[in-house]
């Protein structure tokens, strides 16, 4: 019987992927093979021994102490594209609540006072202050060409825009999926000097943090929208309030209000709606179930941040997952170490990233604990599991 910690509420949706018969769940336990969580802050908390595998509910893993779990030997697994829909409908939306100037003209007409001649008069008199202007032909930018940037990307295509896009970590799978009607952008700078909208869809690290700061506008066209509904921190606020001020900037859309932001004239600040669709939730908690399963019960890894994809098809043996560091003569001495247990190999698959490598292997029978605990001795070794029920 696993057990699985769950730190936030988590969709029944994605719960019900983890079997009653094999999994117990609850928001308090002793002793959890697993953690499924949304924006709980993990930092300060003690991390369990019995801890296999972390699943965050979301793309995100900034309220994750993911470097310490690796040291661990665990995996950490999010859900890219789970909510990639959501986060589109509301770019998309944003791009035309701005460009129409939406807000602002609804805001006057919920002020008009008098009688239903004297508001009509008002309306025409007022509607011109909130003339916009139309997405086809228009230029949007977008930055970060994941599984919520290739959406946006053609999603604003078929609207009749152009796209430039920029993302010098893009997969060839990723590519695929992205229209060919899509520019490529060799540098931020180059995108930002020919956009009318700019959109981000990239994590908050060191390198995109305040990407969007006072020089680089200077860059950008006059007029020019920009959308943040990724992280807090990668749009300089106080550089966008000064050139909206300035008249560079037309107006500012995005998912984290503030003092500075929230009752300014041309910004539209949301209180983080980019994932809260309940098919968001649902798709997002059932991927990262499926994910944390699969680990679990033989070793696999999908759409982890820390550790290499590894899937191995499932043999009649007995399965060993090993997570070590990534350093010489680590399979070599695993390999030896069964051998000498008379443990035959059948099937084996490795596979590294950065410091972690992970081993999958299958042997002919069972593996008896003083293997594991042997394997488990070798220098480097930061997690063996025996995969062969879900007893383990």
């Amino acid at each position: 019987m696993y057990k699985i910690l769950t730190l936030n509420n988590i969709s029944v949706a994605g719960l019900e992927h983890l079997p009653r018969e094999d999994y117990e769940i609850a928001s308090e336990m002793q002793h959890p093979d697993g953690i499924l969580l949304r924006s709980f802050k993990m930092h300060d908390m003690d991390i369990p021994e019995s801890l296999k595998a972390v699943g965050r509910a979301g793309a995100g893993v900034n309220n994750i102490p993911v470097d310490k779990l690796s040291a661990l030997g665990i995996p950490v697994f999010n859900a890219p594209g789970a909510n990639a829909n959501a986060v589109k409908e509301l770019v998309i939306a944003s791009m035309l609540i701005a460009s129409r100037n939406m807000c602002q003209a609804w805001d006057f007409s919920r002020q008009l006072e008098g009688d239903d001649a004297s508001i009509n008069k008002q309306t025409e008199a007022g509607k011109k202050n909130f003339a916009g202007f139309e997405l086809p032909g228009r230029t949007l930018g977008v930055v970060g060409l994941g599984a919520i940037g290739r959406s946006v990307s053609n999603a604003a295509i078929a609207l009749g825009m152009n796209v430039i896009g920029f993302d010098p970590g893009i997969t060839v799978e990723g590519a695929w999926q992205l229209s060919s009607d899509v520019k490529q952008a060799s540098s931020i700078d180059e995108l930002l000097s020919q956009v009318d909208f700019v959109t981000f869809h990239v994590p908050l690290v060191d390198s995109t943090r305040s990407m969007i700061n006072a020089e680089r506008l200077k860059l950008m066209k006059k007029n020019v929208v920009i959308l943040n509904f990724a992280r807090n921190g990668i749009v300089d606020d106080e550089a966008v309030s000064q050139a909206i001020k300035e008249g560079q900037v037309y107006a500012y859309m995005c998912d984290f209000p503030s003092n500075l932001l929230k009752n300014h004239e041309r910004v539209i600040a949301f209180p983080h709606l980019g994932a809260s669709t309940k098919e968001a939730e649902d798709n997002c908690a059932i991927m990262v179930a499926d994910q944390v399963k699969d680990y679990l019960e033989n070793g696999n890894v999908r759409n982890s941040v820390n550790f290499p994809e590894v899937r191995m098809p499932r043999t009649e043996g007995c399965r060993i997952g090993v997570v070590n560091a990534n350093v010489p003569n680590m399979v070599g001495q695993i390999s030896t170490t069964l051998a000498n247990s008379e443990l035959n190999i059948i099937d084996m698959l490795n596979k590294s990233r950065g410091d972690i490598a992970y081993t999958l292997i299958d042997v002919d029978k069972e593996a008896p604990e003083s293997v594991i605990n042997e394997i488990s001795s070798i220098e480097g070794v930061l997690d063996v599991r025996l995969i062969c029920s879900n007893k383990d």
